[in-house]
């Protein structure tokens, strides 16, 4: 390796980041988890977006894109500076759950809503009174078919809490908080936005176990035995082995006699990864040769 590619290693693995990985509170969902997750967001999308095409009488579609587990802090990094969240409160729960989308979405769903065609480009900005009870209109349906949709999963009363903008500043829940996390893809009439919905993993997790169990660990030792049970393994019938020197094998040839130190009176011994586990004598089933079991001596404490 030259001086130069050896600095530029250097210089890579001096770039690499170390995160500390908590086992306890894992970041990705199970994937059956995941599964159950995307059939009820898939759900949501569906009824979202006909609630849209009704309140502002134009085609719309929602789809949902992905669903991940996030701590509050990455989710709250990576939308943009000016948002709308919607913040919805749980009942029981400190966290709060979020339905982010753009403003400039907003603004002109609630152009429509008034009689606009939606044509003109709507600015990032705040809420006024009445465009921001519009948008809580919205948000109360919105609301219904999340709830709907995620039927057992959501076990909690929801209900609209505030709308904050600045999505650096909103304080749903702690910064190291898990957040299971839904992205939409919304498409009303041209204007396509990209929302998404974040819900406290603590609120989600125990009703996903409940409908879709997993194993406790207390049942482990018994799976283990019963997958053990099943797995094949190769059972060897033979005599019992002899020390033979390597130039006996080396010239052995056709009609040679080699010597064992088996009685001739003792049955044949049946072993399993070289452990003896029964004595069996010969016999035959059908075409085949076959061993016949005269004494177990696995010890089966």
């Amino acid at each position: 390796m030259t001086p130069q590619n050896t600095t530029r290693s250097l210089r890579g693995a001096a770039a690499r980041t170390v995160e500390v990985y908590d086992f306890r509170r894992p970041t990705t969902l199970a994937r059956e988890h995941s599964r159950a997750l995307e059939v009820a967001f898939e759900t949501f999308a569906r009824q979202w977006g006909t609630q849209l095409t009704a309140k502002v009488r134009v085609k719309s579609q929602v789809t949902s894109e992905q669903v991940m587990m996030q701590t509050y802090d990455e989710y709250a990094a990576s939308l943009p500076a000016t948002t709308a969240m919607v913040m919805l409160k749980l009942e029981g729960f400190d966290s709060s759950a979020v339905v982010q989308f753009p403003t400039s979405s907003a603004l002109s769903w609630v152009a429509r809503m008034l009689g606009g065609n939606g044509s003109l480009p709507a600015p990032d900005r705040k809420f006024t009174q009445l465009e921001q009870a519009l948008v809580k209109r919205l948000m109360e349906d919105a609301l219904e078919d999340l709830r709907y949709s995620l039927g057992p999963l959501l076990p909690t009363a929801v209900s609209l809490n505030s709308i904050h903008y600045n999505s650096q500043f909103a304080q749903a829940a702690a910064p190291n908080d898990l957040m299971v996390v839904s992205q939409f893809a919304i498409l009303v009439g041209e204007n396509r936005a990209t929302a998404t919905v974040a819900l406290p993993a603590e609120l989600l997790m125990p009703q996903l176990g409940a409908a879709n169990p997993t194993t406790s660990l207390e049942e482990a030792p018994g799976l283990l035995r019963r997958q053990m049970s099943s797995v094949p393994v190769d059972v060897s019938i033979g005599l019992v082995p002899s020390a033979v020197r390597p130039e006996a094998i080396l010239n052995l040839t056709v009609g040679d006699l080699v010597r064992t130190k088996h009685p001739s009176q003792r049955p044949l011994e049946v072993t399993v990864a070289g452990q003896r586990i029964a004595q069996a004598a010969l016999g035959k089933n059908g075409p085949r040769l076959a061993a016949r079991i005269t004494d177990i001596e696995e010890n089966r404490a």
